[in-house]
């Protein structure tokens, strides 16, 4: 018998993946992926970045821990990944293993 304990994230029923955003992206697709997720406008999310990082400065690095931290979504076809989104993937990988 399989519990949802066992089932990986993305297969079980009801249970979306976090992701960033493979198309609705500024820089890293991370606030597209909160929106994506939540169902809040992209626009607030960035505008949340803009102030946690004005008011006390976290914005940046919560930004870059998310960029690394969470998988991208495919991108559009036909479409590159950036150096820097290249150098993200490297990043997770070294950081989380190479499970993904």
């Amino acid at each position: 018998m399989t519990t949802t304990a066992e089932i990986p994230p993305q297969q079980q029923p009801g249970v979306r993946p976090f992701l960033r955003s493979g198309t609705d992206r500024m820089a890293g697709g991370v606030c597209g992926g909160l929106a994506e997720y939540t169902g809040v406008d992209a626009t607030l999310w960035r505008l949340g970045a803009v102030l946690v990082t004005l008011t006390g400065g976290a914005g940046v690095p919560v930004y870059l821990l998310l960029w690394v931290a969470l998988p991208s979504a495919p991108l559009p076809e036909g479409v590159r990944p950036s150096l820097l989104e290249e150098w993200a993937q490297r990043l997770r990988s070294a950081v989380l293993g190479r499970r993904r």
